[in-house]
């Protein structure tokens, strides 16, 4: 197959994302498939007359990948750095080439990627691409609506609510909140911009920095526990993983940097009834938010009452092979480049078939 490997892109998260891609684009072109990696942001110059071409270059556009960065990409000189004055979000050639592809495997994390706008996008234009629809992206995207939608349809959530920068002056109490909290945006991932605050002063710094990036956050009341993934494919559970952090909690540092977490898969410290129980409360988080293909719903066991809760759910989450969905499909018997090929399988099926 003809097949676009879209990642990087506009986002705090296209470090991640370009690690992601390059992983997927290697094991697709080692299992005999026209791979091609592109960045959505930069795009490619290209003669437009020969654009099929692309398909078949060497390095299969593997060079744009430079690994993951421990901090977060300095957005205003990746916008400095493209050529041209185009306002647009997708580089040139990104819509010609994806168009030209069999299936747009989607590498993307964070904003764009992630919030059903590139899907929809692809949907009027006829472009096919892997992962999760628009609709399911956008639900998922945005933790507010994700939190308000799980209380609807009983996936355990923790208490909580969404602040705009118009209250941003709303105290704890007036909230209903007592310290600690969490203070998250209310899109993003990689843990980007999430502060667990213990003070009143870290609470109002955690508002001022959140606010710079986004118009509305999300506040839940902090929980000790042990932080468990549980990816879906196809509507089923996967193994779940059972996360470890080395230091503070699993943020965007101990994610990306070598030995930052340990990660068990499968997780060794439930039991049998336990696992089963958050492995449904997975599936059931995914089928709300109208979810399909695959995903990653990530929650916390308390250490205090054992209650556990489903924090968010990924809709594209990272895809290195030694990321945590790769990991639970491996533990569930799919070596790498295998899943990858299921996941363009299941997304034909999903909508093209």
């Amino acid at each position: 197959m003809k097949i676009i490997v879209l990642a990087g892109g506009y986002s705090n998260e296209r470090d991640v994302s370009l690690s992601s891609g390059a992983s997927i684009c290697k094991a697709l072109r080692e299992r005999g498939h026209q791979a091609y990696l592109l960045d959505a942001f930069m795009g490619l110059e290209y003669n437009p007359g020969k654009l099929e071409e692309v398909f078949d270059l060497p390095d299969g556009g593997l060079g744009i990948a430079a690994g993951i960065q421990v901090k977060e990409p300095d957005l205003d000189a990746l916008w400095a750095s493209r050529p041209g004055d185009s306002v647009s979000y997708l580089g040139p050639n990104v819509l010609e080439l994806c168009s030209m592809a069999d299936i747009t495997f989607m590498a993307l994390h964070g904003s764009l990627g992630e919030n059903g706008k590139l899907q929809a996008t692809f949907d009027v234009l006829g472009i096919r691409y892997t992962g999760p629809n628009s609709l399911g992206c956008a639900l998922s995207m945005d933790k507010g609506v994700t939190k308000e939608i799980f209380k609807i349809q009983g996936v355990p959530t923790p208490d909580g609510t969404h602040l705009r920068r118009s209250d941003r002056h709303t105290s704890l109490d007036a909230l209903g909140f007592r310290l600690p909290v969490v203070v998250k945006p209310c899109s993003g991932g990689s843990s980007i911009g999430v502060f667990i605050v213990h003070t009143e002063e870290e609470y109002k710094d955690a508002l001022e920095q959140s606010f710079q990036k986004e118009d509305e956050i999300v506040i839940e009341p902090f929980i000790d526990g042990r932080e468990y993934a549980c990816g879906i494919f196809d509507g089923k559970a996967l193994p779940l993983v059972e996360i470890v952090p080395k230091d503070g909690f699993f943020d965007y540092v101990n994610k990306y940097q070598l030995g930052g977490a340990s990660e068990i898969c499968p997780a060794q410290s439930l039991d049998a009834v336990k696992t089963a129980q958050i492995q449904a409360a997975g599936e059931k988080a995914y089928a709300a938010l109208r979810l399909d293909v695959y995903s990653r719903a990530d929650f916390i066991v308390d250490n205090n009452t054992g209650e556990f809760y489903c924090l968010e759910v990924n809709s594209l989450p990272g895809m290195t092979s030694a990321s945590l969905l790769p990991k639970a499909a491996k533990a569930a018997g799919y070596e790498y480049g295998e899943f990858c090929e299921l996941i363009i399988q299941k997304s034909m099926e999903a909508r093209y078939q």
